[in-house]
């Protein structure tokens, strides 16, 4: 069955365009207000994304202050060694986790796609493996007993909150 490919650039000039400060609270919510923002500063169709982590036993945190979950400007491992700190003496279902994208596709100001997916999983006491990014170290997959960062970047894209949303826009799009 043939596959057609969706090709992906970069807004042209979006270095200059004005950046969309990212406060909803919701993943949802934060992609679609990226999308509908930057659909009205340029022609074509536009899609941003917003995912993170989320711990329930941590009342959903660090959710979408994912990137800002140990302050602006830390570090992965900084971010990393706050998520352990807080789980410390947390055992089973305390640990269970699960990343989550939201992908959003809006063209002239209006929303034409929002579709969300994730991955479940549990943290780690301590980091495993050196691929990926941000929390992918204590991101534990038990399906393939391994941490995102030991996966490959074929496994990843496969199992990922980001893969599994982006081939949802794809279908809802009907060119998958």
């Amino acid at each position: 069955m043939p596959t057609a490919l969706a090709e992906i650039e970069l807004m042209p000039g979006f270095d200059s365009l004005p950046p969309f400060e990212e406060n909803a609270p919701t993943f949802a919510e934060n992609a679609a207000g990226k999308a509908l923002y930057y659909s009205r500063l340029g022609d074509g169709l536009v899609f941003a994304d917003d995912s993170g982590l989320v711990v329930p036993a941590l009342g959903g945190a660090p959710g979408v202050r994912s990137a800002r979950y140990a302050g602006a400007n830390a570090t992965d491992a900084e971010r990393i060694a706050k998520l352990i700190g807080e789980l410390r003496g947390s055992t089973g279902a305390e640990r269970a986790a699960y990343f989550l994208c939201a992908i959003a596709l809006a063209e002239r100001g209006r929303a034409i796609a929002v579709v969300t997916a994730r991955v479940d999983g549990e943290i780690l006491e301590s980091p495993r493996g050196t691929g990926g990014f941000g929390y992918d170290p204590v991101f534990y997959f038990p399906v393939l007993k391994k941490t995102f960062a030991e996966l490959s970047r074929e496994e990843k894209n496969q199992i990922s909150h980001r893969g599994k949303a982006f081939r949802k826009l794809l279908t809802s799009m009907g060119t998958s």
